[in-house]
This record gives C-alpha cells, sequence and structure tokens, in this order.
C-alpha cells in the first residue's frame, strides 16, 4: 500500500504533533502548564444543554438531517446576523449553509472552487487548513504575509498581477488567528473591490466574532456594501459559546459560494445532527450579557499574561480580540528553539510561530484556555528560570 503523493506535500498537523509530545510528558509525570491549543476549557452555557437535553429525547430529532440545515436553524442564522451585523438581505434557503463547524467547511470551500492550475491567496501566519486545503484540491497557494508593521493585513499591492488573475479564493481571519489583528471595514471594503476585479471568491473565517474585549465589535465583510456579490463568510460557535467539541456552524453570503460548497457537503458529509442544530439556535439566543460574561474570563486571562510578560520585559499589548496573544521571541531564538526551551526546562507549552506559515517565524503563541492561577505560575515558573525578553 502506498499513501498518496499529496500527502507528500502536507506536514503533520500542528496541534496533532503538540498533543502527542503533551501526551508523552503527562506520562513521564511532568506537569505541563499548556497553552497551546485555542480550546476553550469553560464549559457550555447551562442554558444550551438544558435545550439539548430536550432535544436528545425527542425522537424527531434522531434521523437523517437536511444536508444543508434545518429551515429553522438556518432562519436562527440569518436573524443572527441581521442582530448582530445589521446583515438584513441574507435569504435562509440560498445565502445560508449549516457546517460541522467551521474546518470541514473551509476544506470543502476549496475542494468546490480550486482544481489544478488554480491559485489560493491566504494569509501567513494563518490556520494551516488553508495551506493544506489547497494542496488536496491541487491548487497552489499563494502566501500574503502579515507584518507587524502592517497591523497584520495583507498588502493587496504585493499581489502580482498574473497571480491575482489565476486565483480563485483568497482567504482572512479576523480577528486573526495567530496574531490577534483586526481589521476595519474600510479594508474590508479594499479586499471587496479587489475580489470583484479579478472574480474572486473572497472568504472570511469569523470564527473569533465575539471573542473581542473592552467594547470592541469586530465587524462582518457582508457588511461592506456589495459584498455579498463576491463575499461568503464563515461563522462557528466552538469559541465563542465553548462549543469547539459540538462541531456546528454556518456559512453565509454569495449564493454561488453557498451552492457549491453545498454541493460537496451533500456528497461528502450527512449534515449536523438535528438536536445539535436546535441547541445551536439557543446559543445564537444567548443575552448580550451572559456573552459578556464569559468574555470577561478571557480579558482577565489576557490581562495576566500580557502583564506577566511585560513584567518579564516583553513589549507587548494586549489584543483587542481573538483568544490569542501573540509574542516575539528573545533575540537568539528561532520560534522553535524557544518553544522547546520553555518545555524543558519550564513544563510550559505555547505554539511556535512557524507552524502558522513562514511569516510566522520569530513569534509564538499562547492561547487564554487555563485559569489565571496557571498563568501566573507559567510566568514564576519563567522568571525562577530566568527566561526573559
Amino acid at each position: 500500500m502506498h499513501f498518496a503523493k499529496r500527502l507528500e506535500k502536507i506536514p503533520p498537523y500542528l496541534f496533532a504533533e503538540i498533543n502527542r509530545k503533551r501526551a508523552k510528558l503527562v506520562a513521564e509525570g511532568v506537569d505541563i502548564i499548556n497553552m497551546a491549543i485555542g480550546d476553550p476549557d469553560k464549559p457550555t452555557p447551562a442554558h444550551i444543554l438544558q435545550v439539548m437535553h430536550a432535544a436528545i429525547d425527542n425522537s424527531a430529532t434522531h434521523n437523517y438531517p437536511p444536508y444543508e440545515g434545518t429551515q429553522e436553524f438556518r432562519q436562527a442564522a440569518a436573524k443572527w446576523m441581521e442582530r448582530r451585523f445589521g446583515v438584513t438581505d441574507l435569504n435562509p434557503d440560498t445565502e445560508v449553509v449549516a457546517s460541522i463547524g467551521s474546518k470541514e467547511a473551509i476544506h470543502n470551500t476549496f475542494l468546490a472552487f480550486v482544481e489544478a492550475g488554480d491559485y489560493t491567496l491566504i494569509p501567513d501566519p494563518g490556520y494551516p487548513v488553508y495551506r493544506t486545503s489547497t494542496i488536496f484540491a491541487d491548487g497552489e497557494p499563494f502566501t500574503m504575509p502579515l507584518k507587524a508593521e502592517n497591523q497584520f493585513l495583507p498588502d493587496l499591492n504585493a499581489i502580482p498581477e498574473e497571480i491575482a488573475q489565476k486565483a480563485k479564493l483568497l482567504w482572512i481571519n479576523y480577528p486573526n488567528n495567530p496574531t490577534g489583528g483586526v481589521a476595519t471595514l474600510e479594508f474590508f471594503a479594499e479586499l471587496v473591490d479587489f475580489c470583484k476585479q479579478y472574480n474572486i471568491l473572497l472568504c472570511h473565517d469569523n470564527a473569533y466574532s465575539e471573542m473581542a474585549y473592552n467594547g470592541y465589535k469586530p465587524p462582518s465583510v457582508l457588511q461592506v456594501p456589495g459584498a455579498k456579490d463576491i463575499a461568503i463568510e464563515f461563522h462557528s460557535l466552538s469559541k465563542s459559546y465553548n462549543m469547539t467539541g459540538w462541531r456546528v456552524g454556518f456559512v453565509v453570503g454569495n449564493a454561488l459560494g453557498i451552492q457549491g460548497l453545498r454541493q460537496v457537503k451533500t456528497n461528502v458529509d450527512s449534515g449536523v445532527f438535528k438536536a445539535i442544530q436546535t441547541a445551536a439556535i439557543a446559543a445564537y439566543n444567548t443575552s448580550e450579557a451572559e456573552l459578556q460574561t464569559l468574555m470577561s474570563v478571557y480579558q482577565n486571562r489576557r490581562d495576566t499574561i500580557v502583564k506577566g510578560l511585560q513584567s518579564l520585559g516583553w513589549p507587548i499589548q494586549p489584543p483587542k480580540a481573538t483568544l490569542y496573544v501573540w509574542v516575539p521571541v528573545p533575540a537568539g531564538y528561532t520560534s522553535a528553539e524557544f518553544v522547546n526551551l520553555l518545555l524543558d526546562k519550564c513544563g510550559i507549552m505555547v505554539a511556535p510561530g512557524s507552524g502558522y506559515g513562514v511569516s510566522g517565524e520569530g513569534f509564538f503563541r499562547i492561547a487564554l484556555t487555563i485559569s489565571e492561577e496557571r498563568m501566573e505560575e507559567a510566568i514564576e515558573r519563567m522568571k525562577d528560570a530566568g527566561i526573559c525578553y
């Protein structure tokens, strides 16, 4: 037996490797402070669980769901987009589709639109799936560097004309993983114009739309007039509602983009369990006050780790959004070297920036998924080991 040649181009998935290394050290008795993976540690809110329990007991949820999601779920998604972003013109039948979280929908979008000889425009550093799914679809990834001096926004002028002409998809993700960067509606408007000029489907991975602090409210690309002509947007309940394991979200926007995604999905999956869709509707009806209570936990953690790193000399500021803090490594280290130093000397796990692309070199990512007490312990371990910026 032989693997397909495409697997030779794809490295092991970053977080799978991190988990394997963590499990080995834990088995050896090492007390690991794990800040590597963005998996919320708090339980799913009680009102969502209550709805889920009732939905499971309802035998009407036990059969196959509609491939595109139930009518009630798609209507709830459209209504949430209207309440949250003021996007009022989404048709639940043609411009909304349920997804098994965001990861599968992102991957299936590549399969729907990319073939041999096509380019995809992807952020670097960025979510690794953008690159690997390009390869699975036999396309060629063209990376758009996200640099601190440009507020972690891509420079559209740096994309060669011949690449833009052959590009099928342009991916953005704001608030951004891993950098924590944010984008304005004005920048989204530039992206819409660029994609219309070259007939590129603009794909906005908006998984962190609700994970923002100090009153900041991240926008939707669909708030830009005319964006629906060229853009689709991906939403997930994973991070905002502590529902990573539930695997549910939705994609909205351009009808052709949704049609292509739906066509792939009907051939490779059988939809989201109806009971989970019912619980997701309850999640989207979570009050603003309760959502802010959830976010305050992450905001306090953000402040704790940023102040701790600042006390060790790191010149960083708290990010306005996401579940992450993007931190430069000290001089003289690569990302991988410094991450291994933290693990070996302190029992601290963080993610190397180089795992998110070439432009991630020189950084590491901290996930705000452990308690403030453990974060303070991590800072003390670094201080005791003499590790500073």
